[in-house]
C-alpha cells in the first residue's frame, strides 16, 4: 500500500531531523545553516528566482524533501504556479538534454569501439 503523502509531515521530519543532526554535529549542521542561508539571500538573483532555481534542481535530482522544501519556498516567495511549471521544464529539458547529449558524445562512440 502507498503511504499518503504530506507536504507538512515532510517538512516536520526534515526540521526535526535537521535539529538532531544539528545537535550531534554543532559545526557542521551550524556551518550547513549559514551556507544555505547565504546562497538563498538576495543578490544578483532574488529570493524568488533562487527558489525556482532549488525548485527546478530538486525536480531534477528527484529529491522529495526538497521539492516540498522550494515549493513552499516558491509560495512563500509569491511564485505563480505557470513560474514554477516553465522553471521545472527548464529541469526537464536539461534532464532529456545530459542524455542527449551523453549519447552522442560518449556512448556512441563507445559502441563503435566495442564492435571493433
Amino acid at each position: 500500500m502507498m503511504e499518503e503523502y504530506s507536504a507538512d509531515g515532510v517538512l516536520q521530519s526534515y526540521k526535526e531531523s535537521i535539529g538532531q543532526f544539528t545537535e550531534q554535529m554543532p559545526e557542521i549542521g551550524s556551518g550547513f545553516h549559514s551556507f544555505t542561508e547565504s546562497c538563498f539571500a538576495d543578490g544578483a538573483l532574488d529570493g524568488k528566482q533562487k527558489q525556482l532555481i532549488a525548485l527546478a534542481v530538486s525536480v531534477y535530482a528527484n529529491d522529495k524533501t526538497c521539492m516540498t522544501f522550494h515549493a513552499k519556498g516558491c509560495v512563500d516567495a509569491g511564485c505563480t504556479e505557470q513560474e514554477v511549471l516553465e522553471a521545472c521544464s527548464v529541469a526537464a529539458a536539461l534532464g532529456s538534454g545530459a542524455v542527449m547529449s551523453r549519447t552522442v558524445t560518449c556512448l556512441s562512440g563507445m559502441f563503435q569501439q566495442f564492435q571493433k
